[in-house]
């Protein structure tokens, strides 16, 4: 069960709502598409599973389907009311009204050590919101995300690739990534300007390399921040020649051009020097 496109114009109508610009709200208002996600999220009986960004329910019936445990986030209190319609009689649902970019993540995943994260993610929350949940939610164990095409390349981008940035490098460090589906702009209400992609996102029983986790991420800001500058100028000040040479790294490469393995031995270097500052 999920919701058409004349049903979710109904209950929009009824509640006396309409779609948001400002929450990003675009409602998925194809069945099969709905279904595809919820098959791609590969959750049953047993699981948990977190969905950010209910919306009217359209996927929140269809994850209740396969009978996991759903915890459905909804910050817009319009539909919220229309939330409690959609899904009244489901017993393996959890409706819970907050912010995925304020929530308290350790109550609101109490009740597992074990979550898949499965979300249209409205575009102007999807980054920060991924990087937040691979860096301080380590219950999330599995992500299946609806992104802006754009953002989706990123998510999985290697290097000497143009999508491939500070982003690109952060995944990679927590996680494998890859695209497992295109997602037509004709599928939603209201229809947005940018095409969608279905990102799965899976994270490693270890990050791939030990490096000191803040003096790596500092220098991939910094090198990132100009990215069209040879290293040697764009990490002026935070690398000096020495570290270069030790790490192994050309600095005359630019940031995109530097795997995660040569980005953590610059980082090795320059902790070795520095004892684990920039």
């Amino acid at each position: 069960m999920t919701l058409t496109r004349s049903q979710t114009s109904e209950l929009l109508t009824r509640h006396g709502l309409a779609p948001r610009r400002s929450f990003g709200q675009n409602f998925v208002v194809e069945p099969e598409t709905v279904r595809r996600i919820a098959t791609l999220a590969r959750v049953s009986q047993g699981d948990h599973v977190l969905e950010i960004g209910a919306g009217l329910g359209a996927l929140t019936l269809a994850l209740s389907d396969t009978g996991a445990q759903v915890t459905a986030l909804e910050i817009d209190s319009g539909l919220v009311a229309a939330l409690h319609e959609t899904l009244a009689g489901r017993a393996n649902v959890r409706l819970v009204h907050d912010d995925a970019m304020r929530v308290e993540w350790s109550q609101l995943l109490a009740a597992a050590d074990s979550w898949t994260v499965v979300a249209n993610l409205p575009y102007n929350v999807a980054t920060p919101l991924v990087a937040d949940l691979l860096d301080f939610v380590p219950q999330v164990r599995r992500l299946l995300v609806m992104v802006q095409k754009e953002v989706a390349q990123r998510f999985v981008a290697a290097p000497r690739t143009e999508a491939f940035g500070a982003l690109s490098v952060k995944v990679s460090y927590w996680a494998t990534a890859r695209i497992v589906g295109e997602v037509s702009s004709a599928v939603f209400l209201p229809r947005p300007r940018v095409a969608s992609s279905l990102v799965e996102i899976e994270r490693r029983a270890q990050p791939a390399v030990t490096s000191d986790r803040d003096v790596l991420f500092g220098l991939v800001r910094q090198g990132f921040a100009t990215r069209r500058k040879m290293l040697r100028r764009a990490l002026d000040g935070a690398v000096m020649a020495d570290d270069f040479a030790r790490a192994g790294v050309n600095p005359e490469a630019r940031a995109e051009e530097l795997s995660l393995t040569e980005w953590a031995r610059l980082a090795d270097a320059v902790a070795s020097r520095t004892g684990g500052t920039t």
